[in-house]
């Protein structure tokens, strides 16, 4: 992929910046500041806080560069009693020239895990740990089918609003919140009016909550049995 160019963020933590988009990957304040403040704390410990689950499924929207599935990991080695069902979709996939030059498996040693996540088959269930097993999907959020009620979090990590508008229109946010599970946590770093109201519109209890450095507000949203 050759529109795309390796930046270090200022945490020190390696992201890409899309040429074609115009867009990076992360925040340019630091990827995996960001990551861990969006994804890790805000939705999957929160869940954990939160319910207390034995088993839990997670959805990512975006695999990109791996690092919220390699944080998550990293969760999962701390947490061995806890079973991990990780899902992740990523219509374009990077090139092993690109990924292989990223820096967040020396930082967090987790470097067999990093190539694992990149390098083990599509559309297939892979065991990366014990507890804590992975399957990506070389796919569109458009085009997959997802059971009702099969997730726990969903980790929307889609390229912002005025890049991929497609990905945050009402039709593509219904789709992935009846993938919810009672009580599961939608979280993503947008905090635009538009997405909470077309939360608010699809059941969901939308919290507005600080953002990662860099960024004032983020969202969380729960599927309330109400919902």
């Amino acid at each position: 992929m050759s529109s795309v160019k390796i930046i270090t963020t200022s945490d020190g933590s390696h992201s890409l910046f899309n040429e074609e988009l115009n867009e990076t990957y992360h925040s340019v304040h630091g990827a995996v500041q960001e990551s861990n403040h969006v994804f890790i704390q805000s939705g999957l410990h929160y869940f954990i806080d939160a319910f207390k689950p034995k088993t839990i499924f997670i959805l990512e929207i975006g695999f990109g560069t791996g690092l919220n599935a390699l944080l998550t990991i990293k969760a999962a080695q701390q947490l061995p009693s806890l079973t991990f069902n990780y899902t992740t979709l990523e219509a374009f996939p990077l090139d092993e020239e690109v990924w292989s030059q990223l820096n967040y498996a020396d930082d967090l040693k987790l470097k067999d895990e990093f190539h694992s996540l990149h390098s083990v088959l599509w559309e297939v269930d892979n065991r990366i740990l014990p507890n804590f097993q992975f399957q990506k999907q070389h796919i569109k959020l458009q085009e997959v089918i997802f059971r009702p009620s099969s997730f726990d979090i969903i980790f929307f990590d889609a390229f912002a609003p005025n890049k991929q508008p497609e990905l945050w229109e009402i039709d593509a946010l219904k789709k992935v919140t009846e993938a919810l599970n009672t009580n599961g946590v939608f979280v993503t770093y947008c905090a635009k009016g538009q997405l909470k109201r077309d939360l608010k519109s699809l059941g969901l209890i939308v919290q507005t909550i600080p953002g990662p450095p860099g960024k004032k507000e983020m969202v969380r949203a729960i599927k309330s049995f109400l919902g």
